[in-house]
């Protein structure tokens, strides 16, 4: 009799016999998670905690009746809360879907793959813009223009542990670090890219019009000019960024050159992956090359550049390379490189004084947190963006002397770590040798392997690469 009122009083009450116990566990991990975030104003929850599994005074649920029916539609909107809040929270802690959305890992990563993409590696950030819209990077979904994301509350950059440090040569996602400012109109190039291209234009209307050529600074101030006035741009926080992905190849304090395409690491060379890319001129006897042979070395159509009969740019791995030299109509296979010496203002730090380009650049010393560099007019171009747009920091140069928060100064000390990422696809990548470096505060994780993969060129169901499901990322 005692034991049958025991269990009409626990079904009256909605507690389950062990509730103590669970709220004990539930506590438990809490607090655990707590010690993981380091934040001790946390502990406040574990009254809410409390009420949820002991004294249910509170309707947290608000939205459903808590005794009796509640009808599908309010049914369908709590498992729709559930189902968004939780996996939020998996995004933010643990993992996160990401799309391959154009070459610049090819082959190591193809376009169309679907990568789960691990925070616990290098340690989950929280989101320096907590208040946004689920699921939607920067943009509300079915718009252009709206952010999806308010700034009423902004969290200064803060990494959980992680299970390791980034190492070299590890693919790495992260945010893009030149998308802090974004034109609306123009949102797939950097805003720093557009400007310099316009500056290039004007400096060449002069030359070509053998008007006097004034200092490119000169026609970067018309071209920024120009912009603000016919575009509309917006300024987006590190984690609404776009998200890259890329190869690291060197980590803080290494020291990176790149010579005729050979990149060295601290005066090594790097070890060539075998999906490593780069482009090649081929020429044939004056016919095409059959489009089946391109499919068997799985080269997209769309990646062949036919120049004139016969003439053919092509991105090439090291083994399609002594394949299509083998070729009947092939008569030759060269690899496309710029020389040394040669300068490409598009490259970083865009600087004449420092005459590097994709295939020839360097050497260049990563940026390490807490380490001190002299600073002066020839090498403030490398450590501008640092000190002002990663380190938020003014930036002055008056006379020939720098000033840094107003204060005259020939030295520098570097506030975070500082990575060096490039694509595996090396003449098609928009990656550091054009941007400069990744602040450590734009790490977002590690790619560990493709649960789907579809080829772009194809239709359904012969989209589908099943070779390539299931795999290890990038290899």
């Amino acid at each position: 009799m005692h034991r049958k009122d025991t269990k009409h009083a626990d079904s009256e009450t909605g507690q389950p016999r062990y509730k103590y116990v669970r709220f004990g566990i539930v506590t438990f991990l809490y607090i655990l998670w707590t010690y993981w975030v380091g934040n001790w104003w946390l502990l406040a929850g574990i009254p809410v905690i409390f009420d949820l599994h002991v004294t249910r005074k509170v309707n947290w649920t608000f939205w459903k009746k808590r005794n009796g029916r509640n009808s599908k539609v309010v049914e369908w909107i709590d498992a729709l809360v559930f189902a968004v809040v939780a996996v939020a929270l998996i995004n933010i802690f643990i993992f996160q879907n990401y799309k391959i959305p154009s070459g610049s890992m090819e082959h190591s990563l193809r376009i169309g793959d679907h990568l789960y993409v691990s925070k616990l590696k290098y340690g989950p950030k929280l989101p320096n813009t907590p208040l946004s819209f689920p699921f939607a990077q920067h943009t509300l979904p079915l718009t252009k223009k709206t952010k999806s994301y308010l700034e009423w509350i902004q969290w200064d950059y803060k990494r959980l542990k992680g299970l390791t440090q980034v190492k070299n040569d590890d693919n790495v996602v992260f945010n893009f670090p030149e998308g802090d400012t974004v034109l609306v109109e123009d949102q797939a190039h950097s805003y720093y890219a557009i400007l310099r291209e316009n500056a290039k234009i004007l400096l060449n209307n002069d030359y070509r019009a053998e008007n006097a050529v004034k200092p490119f600074e000169y026609y970067l101030d018309m071209a920024r000019k120009y912009i603000l006035q016919n575009y509309e741009f917006t300024v987006r926080p590190v984690d609404k960024r776009e998200n890259y992905i890329k190869r690291c190849i060197a980590i803080p304090g290494d020291t990176i050159k790149i010579v005729n395409t050979q990149v060295y690491v601290n005066g090594k060379p790097q070890q060539r992956y075998e999906h490593i890319q780069y482009r090649y001129i081929v020429q044939t006897d004056g016919s095409a090359i059959n489009s089946r042979t391109l499919e068997k070395l799985d080269i997209y159509q769309s990646d062949v550049q036919n120049h004139t009969a016969g003439r053919f740019t092509i991105p090439l791995i090291d083994v399609n390379v002594e394949r299509v030299r083998q070729l009947p109509n092939i008569q030759s296979v060269v690899l496309m490189a710029n020389p040394q010496g040669y300068y490409d203002s598009e490259v970083f730090p865009h600087d004449g004084r420092y005459a590097w380009n994709v295939d020839n650049f360097g050497p260049l010393w990563i940026p390490q947190k807490g380490v001190t560099v002299q600073i002066d007019t020839a090498n403030i171009s490398i450590y501008e963006r640092i000190i002002t747009a990663y380190e938020y920091n003014t930036l002055q140069i008056r006379d020939g002397e720098i000033f840094i928060n107003g204060e005259k100064t020939d030295r520098y000390t570097f506030k975070m770590d500082y990575y060096w990422m490039m694509g595996d696809n090396r003449h098609d990548s928009l990656d550091s040798r054009f941007w400069g470096f990744v602040p450590e505060d734009h790490i977002v994780g590690a790619p560990r392997f493709v649960w789907l993969s579809l080829n772009k060129e194809k239709t359904f169901p012969f989209n589908i690469r099943i070779g390539r499901m299931f795999r290890a990322a990038g290899k």
